[in-house]
């Protein structure tokens, strides 16, 4: 990827409002991302709350196992260069017992590898492809994942994974500073 550019997130101290305020807590709170997220969306308050609010229900929620979920945003987020998000780790993936072997298997050969089911590895080859060869996400490809999950479930995953790419590319762009205080 090309120089990145900064752009400052609103720093804490000019941040009273008490929603955006409680955005960076449960950011914190649960992993997801740190204050700069909130901070940089601050710049536009409404966009804070709903790309939060979006980030956080897509990971967070759902019926799709939340360790899957957390691979790959995290093989999408170093697929778009984005160390931002590639940094982070869920506290409850991690509580629910996520390893970084685990995260680097689903990052690289999960085809060949036995520690992933078949719908795992379906699941895990829909965010590899979706970004690289979207064309082989096609109807065959559909009716295999519908042996593994339900509707509902091939919508989840396939709404998270856009969802969370198109922030990674965009957070990807930017050399974000470190975090206050840190």
């Amino acid at each position: 990827m090309s120089a990145r550019t900064t752009l400052p997130p609103v720093p804490r101290a000019k941040i009273d409002d008490p929603g955006l305020r409680a955005l960076i807590a449960r950011s914190e709170e649960t992993g997801i991302a740190d204050s700069r997220f909130v901070r940089l969306m601050a710049h536009v308050p409404g966009y804070a709350e709903a790309l939060h609010d979006a980030l956080d229900r897509s990971l967070m929620e759902g019926e799709v196992d939340h360790g899957l979920k957390e691979i790959i945003r995290i093989q999408l987020a170093r697929h778009a260069e984005d160390p931002y998000f590639a940094a982070f780790r869920s506290k409850r993936a991690l509580e629910d017992g996520l390893t970084e072997e685990r995260i680097e298997a689903g990052c690289g050969d999960f085809e060949t590898d036995d520690r992933f089911t078949p719908a795992e590895k379906w699941a895990l080859r829909y965010g590899w492809l979706m970004y690289r060869t979207p064309e082989k996400v096609d109807k065959a490809f559909y009716d295999e994942g519908k042996s593994h999950y339900s509707e509902a479930q091939i919508v989840e995953l396939g709404a998270f994974i856009a969802f969370h790419y198109g922030m990674q590319i965009f957070l990807g762009t930017l050399d974000l500073p470190a975090e206050e205080g840190a």
